[in-house]
């Protein structure tokens, strides 16, 4: 019996120091609070500090928030479908992450968020002034939010008005101009009606000056799209496509427009859409 009480001992002692590590390791992990929502409600989220920026990782999740002025709440809205997370970064650079699932009914509408659950910070503080460099690459978050906002707005079923031109069975639309933050949107539409396939060259957009004075002129200034989304290189027979151009905020007088220019590759079905400064100046 005192051979078995010293032997047990010894084991206490020699995997003691294991037990107590896992049990750390398994106190600082961090598991991500789950937050439901559905089509029919919106559910809010109110932080300690503005929203400065928030993406979901799937497209039938939708956070919304005012990216105009900054404030403390944004609404989540889901479709049916499978989980996905949610990241929202706060004016002072404090991060927060969710898992987000979709359900029928939900038991609460509202959640308080405290700075203790913030997973870090955008820019971590290094001690002692020692920099430590890693291999990871940066990752480009402006890219990801156009491409994310991109695809929230072809999903919708907006429209600013009636802007569109035809040519031999090749119409160019523009279904939607919509601002958000220091961007304008141009949501753009190109039906093929026609029995050939069209290979698109370019797409180009300028805003054109008309002239005053006895001797009227035109003059075009091309503008450099920020980001393109889902632009094709090949638009086939009876088949419309839908993409997005992002380009920097600009407003214009009423002495000026703005033209898209399609132009066919190896072909003359080109287009010219003019849109009135009334567009531009009052986007969705």
């Amino acid at each position: 019996m005192k051979n078995y009480i010293i032997i047990s001992a010894l084991l206490m002692c020699t995997f003691a120091p294991q037990l107590c590590s896992a049990q750390g390791s398994m106190r600082t992990s961090k598991v991500l609070d789950t937050i439901y929502a559905n089509d029919t409600k919106n559910v809010a989220l109110f932080f300690p500090e503005p929203i400065r920026q928030g993406i979901t990782g799937s497209e039938n999740f939708v956070f919304t928030y005012n990216r105009e002025n900054e404030q403390y709440f944004g609404l989540l809205q889901a479709k049916p479908g499978k989980e996905s997370n949610l990241l929202v970064i706060n004016r002072n650079g404090s991060v927060f992450s969710y898992i987000v699932k979709y359900k029928a009914k939900l038991s609460k509408l509202n959640y308080f968020i405290p700075i203790s659950s913030s997973i870090g910070n955008e820019k971590p503080k290094v001690k002692d002034s020692i920099y430590i460099e890693t291999a990871d690459k940066s990752v480009d978050y402006s890219k990801y939010y156009y491409e994310k906002f991109c695809g929230y707005l072809l999903d919708r079923n907006q429209r600013i008005g009636r802007i569109n031109n035809e040519t031999e069975g090749i119409v160019i639309s523009v279904e939607n101009i919509v601002f958000d933050k220091e961007e304008l949107y141009f949501v753009i539409q190109i039906e093929n009606t026609s029995t050939l396939d069209y290979d698109l060259n370019f797409l180009n957009l300028s805003i054109e000056t008309r002239q005053k004075g006895k001797r009227k002129s035109l003059q075009r200034l091309y503008q450099e799209p920020i980001f393109k989304y889902n632009l094709p290189s090949k638009i086939r027979e009876n088949e419309t496509v839908r993409f997005v151009y992002v380009m920097s905020k600009f407003s214009l007088s009423n002495d000026r427009r703005v033209i898209f220019e399609l132009n066919e590759k190896d072909g003359e079905r080109n287009i010219e859409l003019k849109i009135s400064h009334r567009f531009i100046n009052n986007p969705n």
